[in-house]
């Protein structure tokens, strides 16, 4: 292995892992909010959720790092990946999804989902109650989606990884 495949390669790894950091502190925050509430919650739960400065606080931390993690996926570990594969990432966006969904490590359509929960997250989080609470309530129906990225991405490079890690 040359030094920039090496390199490519250690960067993926870095990437990766960084990424199951934000899934794992999702998932966390998610175990604590189960314990006094059942996802998804309605608007009588959130408003109880939103005036306990705790559960706000996991709520905050599910919505942050969801939007650190999706952020990371689409800006860095695409790319990481590919490049430790050899391949060229010099070309928009959209083609290097289409490359992955031929991977299958992405749909294409549903990574622009998961991109505009994202982006309703940087709008619309803070502006109304029941905003909020839908995006909380479709982080936790689509989480799932970012993991099974990672979790490919994981088994092509043949790393070991655990929801404990």
């Amino acid at each position: 292995m040359g030094d920039s495949a090496l390199i490519y390669q250690t960067k993926l790894l870095k990437t990766l892992n960084e990424n199951f950091i934000h899934l794992r502190r999702i998932r966390n925050a998610f175990g604590e909010l189960s314990k006094s509430y059942i996802f998804p919650v309605g608007i009588e739960n959130f408003r109880e959720l939103i005036d306990n400065i705790q559960h706000i606080a996991f709520a905050d931390q599910v919505i942050y790092r969801f939007s650190k993690l999706q952020d990371a996926i689409g800006a860095k570990l695409f790319k990481a990946f590919l490049l430790a594969q050899g391949e060229n990432v010099d070309k928009p966006f959209l083609d290097i999804l289409h490359q992955l969904e031929k991977l299958n490590i992405v749909d294409v359509e549903e990574w622009f989902v998961l991109r505009e929960i994202r982006n309703e997250i940087a709008h619309d989080y803070e502006d109304n109650e029941e905003n909020a609470m839908n995006i909380l309530n479709t982080i936790f129906e689509t989480v799932d989606e970012l993991e099974k990225i990672l979790v490919t991405i994981q088994s092509l490079i043949g790393e070991p990884w655990s929801k404990n890690s």
